[in-house]
């Protein structure tokens, strides 16, 4: 993936999450958001705003990143799907695979260290 203009976040619904996530490779954090979730908005502008650092990050061991962001006011089977019950919810992906929850504060080197340590473990069933 690469950064178009000043978006790095991209969107995904009920209808592309399935298909996305099968055809990707490499790292991907997606998390649900809500329109007036303050923290949401600052994840978001985070991962926009910073996304070199993580591409940067995880190019080194040969990964590919990439964010997607889920509206949880507009995928309502997503978040049931996933028992979403706060938000931001982030969850890490490799290779396709669901590997965890990611509980983290949305500061780039708390991310990535977060993620790192999922991506030590072997993936977890999807919720």
């Amino acid at each position: 993936m690469t950064v178009v203009g000043e978006c790095f976040v991209e969107e995904l619904d009920e209808f592309t999450f399935f298909p996305t996530l099968e055809d990707s490779s490499g790292l991907v954090m997606v998390f649900f958001t809500g329109p007036h979730c303050a923290s949401c908005h600052h994840l978001k502008n985070l991962l926009n705003t910073e996304s070199a650092q993580f591409i940067q990050h995880y190019q080194q061991s040969n990964l590919n990143f990439a964010a997607y962001e889920i509206k949880a006011d507009k995928a309502a089977a997503l978040v049931n799907e996933f028992g979403v019950f706060h938000l931001p919810s982030m969850y890490v992906y490799k290779e396709g695979q669901f590997h965890c929850e990611l509980q983290a504060e949305a500061i780039p080197a708390k991310l990535i260290e977060e993620i790192d340590l999922a991506l030590s473990k072997p993936a977890e069933e999807e919720p």
